[in-house]
């Protein structure tokens, strides 16, 4: 069944997009990430334009991430003291970050900045995440003892705040600097920045796993309704048929993929999420050495 998105001016199957949106939900509930770094590329190979994709796309991570902190809530698996803390940087960051992505779309070098951002931090996060869950999840199986969390720079800066659900006593100003960077990756990248911030919870501010994945979506919802908000008021790349068919599929989804995050040690969480953000990176970055089917295409206004 063909639907036509009004403002990426192209035809998709309706029932791909739902399955996509779905896909992506039970990913935000299983692994606390909003999904963006893994839906915005797959809509890039559906022939979406980049700038729609990356716009459109912060819609169906507001949706899954909501459907899935209501289902962590009820387990009280949401620290929302550090969630307010890394939201107040993330809403800073996210209006930078349109800012940025306004210039370079009037100067027609968006869709390439946000291809080769994909590629680099996908790459990075997905190939350290990997090894070190690989060796987490080695030393479970000898049965060998978690290691404790260590004191290191974090816990020496000033401006100290007491995270009672997280069971942690640190400096604000990493919280801050997190929320800051994931705010400017969502208006750029069109992600939920759940791919970031998860492994910076856990190895840079040392929260705990099971905590973690609530309050990442928490702050997600927020950062990425903001970030459509801009992007919808200021570039118009909002499409409204497309953001709808993947918001029905994310709903659904997301209660299905709490479920199943529920029930698996967090080193599998882990590395299954590496292997994902890797294999978006490698595809992403086949596309921009492959030769291009079309070689020219004339197009207005830089777009």
């Amino acid at each position: 069944m063909q639907i036509y998105l009004p403002i990426a001016e192209v035809s998709v199957n309706l029932f791909v997009l739902l399955g996509l949106g779905t896909i992506v939900g039970m990913l935000s509930g299983m692994f606390g990430v909003g999904g963006g770094f893994l839906i915005t590329p797959l809509l890039f190979f559906l022939g979406i334009p980049p700038a729609v994709a990356v716009a459109t796309g912060a819609n169906q991570i507001v949706a899954s991430s909501i459907s899935a902190v209501l289902a962590h809530l009820k387990r009280k698996t949401v620290d929302l003291r550090m969630g307010v803390v890394l939201l107040i940087g993330g809403l800073f960051g996210s209006g930078f970050g349109v800012y940025v992505f306004n210039i370079l779309r009037e100067l027609g070098q968006v869709d390439l900045l946000v291809r080769l951002c994909y590629v680099l931090f996908l790459g990075i996060i997905g190939a350290l995440m990997f090894v070190e869950s690989l060796r987490a999840l080695r030393s479970s199986k000898r049965g060998a003892p978690p290691k404790r969390r260590q004191h290191g720079w974090v816990h020496g800066l000033p401006f100290k705040v007491r995270f009672r659900t997280s069971g942690l006593y640190i400096s604000a100003i990493p919280p801050l600097a997190v929320g800051f960077s994931v705010g400017i990756l969502a208006a750029i990248m069109g992600v939920g920045g759940g791919f970031i911030m998860v492994p910076a919870m856990i190895y840079l501010l040392g929260m705990p796993t099971k905590v973690v994945i609530g309050t990442s979506l928490f702050q997600i919802i927020f950062v990425t309704a903001f970030t459509t908000l801009l992007h919808a008021t200021t570039s118009m790349t909002v499409d409204i048929v497309l953001a709808l068919a993947l918001i029905v599929g994310g709903v659904i989804g997301a209660q299905f993929g709490t479920v199943i995050g529920m029930r698996m040690k967090a080193e599998q969480l882990r590395i299954l999420l590496a292997v994902l953000v890797l294999a978006v990176c490698g595809k992403i970055a086949l596309e921009l050495l492959l030769r291009p089917a079309e070689i020219y295409s004339l197009s207005a206004g830089g777009f």
